[in-house]
């Protein structure tokens, strides 16, 4: 396989490479992590987004890159209707999995003696497992209003603020969502959830500021040495992974009715504005507001459990939202390629986006500064705040890594790794972890992932990212 180096921290594997391929791959590495994503199969399914219809300027992948359904995860993939495509496995599953950050006005030293309630309390708050409903129980018309609001439900029921919503990705809800185009199965497998963390990679985590890296965006952030913040990680859960289920399997028809001559079924596709697209969009979107609702509710009840174990005695216990961002989404957005101007329809999986400074898009609080990005690492390690930068815009439409990124499957980690000993040489660092499997928390063991650390060195090396403040845990919450 051909592969150059054309700036620091990027690779890219021409077009030439492979007869079928529409632009050039992309991905941004060191020698080390380049090695990594050669050991399975992230690139050479890189390389088949190339080949998908409408594609332009160059695929792209992230320095957190692994093989993953279709697309690798970290994939960015911009197509440009008419003959443009939308794709369920530039999505993925978990439909807006992503990340929300809330910080307080209190420190690590404040809340030392509270955490051990604190993680009680929000294990107890906030349901969490494989399956695991919650106590909100959706009628079909209330379901119906959160795929269509997202966190603007949540907000209207009392459960938020609109601060919250100005500091969420497009305010928390997308347009153009159609409940209607969701199917009874995936409604009734969401129909509970709402309010519930799941299971997986999914978690929260209390953590402490621990180093500022830029003063003067942290403060505008809000961020200050030795805080407490809290990181919210999810998506769609059952409802979202059966949206993509079902799009799946109605594309596979829809790929071959258009002749597309694809190299992976897995990639399976529409046109964006073909009626098959059009309704995979819109469901999409009915999922990705419920992710961004589901998110909202679990704030809601992350601010209660503060409140109840920090209030008692004394301790500040409110929380501000600093920023909710997906990091599983496909949108229609405007990119300057070859100097023009042009509507395009850019998945990210496993992504963030990460707008520059200007960026109409934006909230009024970060406009000026660029776009916060949450890069959340392997449990018992460190986590970033990043901001997006002008750069970001130029060499990968608006787009930064979601995260470490496996280095080990799940099956893998949970042969190399003891979950109970996990938990006590964790619980011997300082970490305070609840968890509903142990099984469940070896299978997201550091080891499991990269090095988070590198891989923001990289982001930030490559200037499509820049650091602003580093994270350390102090409880985790698991299902």
């Amino acid at each position: 396989m051909e592969i150059r180096q054309i700036a620091p921290f990027l690779f890219e594997i021409p077009r030439s490479h492979r007869a079928d391929m529409r632009v050039p791959a992309r991905f941004y590495a060191d020698e080390a992590l380049a090695a990594a994503a050669r050991a399975d199969r992230s690139l050479e399914q890189l390389i088949n987004t190339a080949t998908l219809p409408g594609v332009v300027g160059h695929v792209l992948a992230m320095p957190d890159m692994h093989q993953g359904y279709g697309f690798p995860i970290g994939g960015v993939v911009a197509t440009e209707p008419p003959e443009g495509v939308i794709s369920p496995g530039g999505v993925g599953y978990d439909i807006n999995c992503g990340v929300r950050l809330l910080a307080g006005r209190m420190t690590a030293r404040e809340v030392s003696d509270h955490l051990e309630a604190l993680a009680s309390a929000l294990f107890s708050d906030c349901p969490s497992g494989v399956g695991r409903g919650g106590d909100l129980r959706l009628s079909g018309a209330e379901l119906d209003r959160v795929m269509g609001e997202g966190a603007r439900w949540a907000v209207r029921r009392g459960l938020g603020s609109a601060e919250d919503l100005e500091h969420t990705e497009e305010g928390g809800c997308l347009e153009g969502a159609d409940p209607g185009e969701v199917s009874d199965r995936a409604r009734s497998r969401g129909r509970d959830q709402m309010g519930t963390l799941g299971a997986g990679n999914h978690f929260i985590e209390v953590d402490r500021v621990e180093r500022i890296e830029d003063e003067a965006l942290a403060r505008r952030f809000g961020l200050f040495p030795d805080q407490i913040v809290v990181q919210i990680h999810c998506g769609s859960r059952g409802l979202g992974h059966q949206v993509c289920t079902d799009a799946v399997n109605r594309l596979q028809q829809a790929a071959r009715a258009y002749g597309y001559r694809l190299p992976d079924r897995e990639l399976v596709c529409a046109p964006v504005e073909s009626p098959e697209g059009r309704a995979y969009l819109a469901a999409m979107k009915a999922a990705a507001n419920y992710a961004f609702a589901n998110r909202q509710v679990l704030a809601h009840r992350i601010r209660g459990s503060f409140e109840r174990v920090l209030g008692p005695a004394g301790i500040p216990f409110q929380l501000f939202q600093l920023y909710d961002i997906a990091h599983n989404i496909a949108k229609m957005e405007t990119h300057e390629i070859e100097g023009r101007r042009r509507t395009l329809c850019v998945h990210r999986k496993g992504a963030t986006r990460a707008f520059g400074p200007g960026a109409p898009e934006l909230p009024a609080a970060f406009r000026d500064l660029g776009q916060p990005v949450l890069v959340p690492g392997s449990m018992g390690t460190s986590s970033w705040v990043l901001v997006g930068t002008a750069e970001a815009m130029r060499q990968t439409f608006g787009s930064s890594c979601h995260g470490a990124g496996r280095m080990l499957s799940r099956h893998q980690a949970k042969r190399n790794v003891q979950g109970a000993g996990l938990r006590r040489a964790l619980e011997e660092n300082g970490i305070r972890v609840r968890a509903g499997s142990l099984a469940g928390l070896a299978e997201e063991a550091p080891a499991a992932y990269k090095d988070v650390d590198r891989v923001v060195d990289i982001v930030h090396g490559a200037g499509i990212a820049r650091r602003v403040a580093r994270l350390v845990p102090l409880a985790v919450i698991k299902g």
